[in-house]
């Protein structure tokens, strides 16, 4: 069973999630370089370190954060964990100061957000994994779903995209060029048919197939204050629980980096009413508002999974706490 993608297995799909390369890092370094630029300042604050001017520096340090949107309420927590590290007499210097934002911010990635290399998958062998993607319109869906079948065909796995974004007219087609590209199958969706009606026709075929591993499944995303379209998404969930009541095994939201802290407002309307199981943050290439992503993930308690650094295929990493925050505050050569 499920033979068809070349052994797909969670065991599989573990190692492609856990192996980081050097490439994979330049990306992320690359794809944070806007963030980090502002991030730097904090070098020259820590530069002049002094206990006594303690207040100063932490007023400094928090509006640096806030400059590359780490929500207020993230920023006050992690400086309130260095007073109290500061007063514990655990920071001494500048560069122990630096260490211990990393490790706090780090402890907040991984504390509040979990693993984020476990997907979850069928546990069934003739169930395939259903993902359903979920996110508003321009924040790099379609693509990220082009980029998600890429990443898990080369876990091994046969993907099946589901076109749900029956609202713009123009999705079906884009979805179907991403699935030439990576090899993935279309499921046949007859025109003029509902969304949630054309996800349970889909899983219903992939089940009948007998090989395939992954179901990518699109939907609409008009914007997330639309209720109507909170509507759809809850009935698109429902119609392929009613299917297969174990799917959809992994929620998935699209944030666009470059929106910032507004990110947190979709992150909450779509997990209150979609029960998100990961984030995927794109656009991270073209913003300066990185330090959202710590908020989100800080009031959520939801973790992001994956990262877009970038244009191809490649560009879609597996989120890697430490890795990102190593990116965002890089040592300097006198650091120890």
């Amino acid at each position: 069973m499920h033979s068809g993608g070349g052994g797909f297995s969670l065991s599989k799909l573990t190692s492609v999630l856990k192996k980081k390369t050097q490439s994979d890092f330049d990306r992320v370094i690359s794809g944070t370089s806007k963030t980090r630029e502002k991030l730097s300042y904090m070098d020259e604050i820590l530069g002049l370190w002094r206990l006594e001017d303690l207040d100063d520096t932490l007023d400094d340090l928090e509006e640096t954060l806030l400059s590359v949107d780490f929500g207020p309420k993230t920023a006050g927590k992690v400086l309130d964990t260095i007073r109290e590290l500061v007063e514990d007499g655990k920071i001494k210097t500048g560069e122990d100061c630096k260490r211990a934002l990393k490790e706090t911010i780090v402890n907040i990635l991984v504390n509040d957000g979990g693993d984020p290399t476990k997907m979850n998958v069928s546990d069934d062998e003739k169930i395939p994994t259903c993902v359903l993607i979920i996110g508003v319109n321009g924040g790099g869906k379609t693509t990220t779903i082009g980029k998600l079948s890429n990443w898990y065909k080369n876990a091994g796995a046969k993907v099946m995209m589901v076109p749900g974004d029956t609202f713009r007219a123009a999705a079906a087609e884009q979805l179907q060029t991403w699935a030439d590209r990576t090899g993935a199958i279309m499921s046949k969706s007859p025109p003029n048919t509902k969304p949630g009606a054309v996800s349970y026709k889909a899983v219903d075929e992939a089940i009948a197939m007998g090989d395939i591993d992954v179901i990518l499944a699109d939907t609409s995303g008009r914007l997330h204050t639309n209720l109507d379209l909170m509507d759809e998404l809850v009935g698109v969930k429902s119609s392929i629980k009613k299917r297969e009541p174990s799917m959809p095994h992994e929620v998935l939201l699209v944030l666009d980096g470059t929106t910032g802290l507004n990110m947190l407002n979709q992150a909450r309307e779509f997990g209150q009413q979609l029960g998100v199981t990961g984030i995927i943050l794109t656009k991270l290439d073209g913003t300066a508002r990185g330090g959202a992503v710590i908020s989100v993930v800080d009031e959520m308690k939801i973790p992001v999974k994956f990262v877009g650094v970038g244009e191809t295929m490649e560009d879609l990493q597996v989120f890697e706490p430490l890795s990102f925050v190593d990116a965002l505050f890089p040592e300097e050569a006198g650091d120890a």
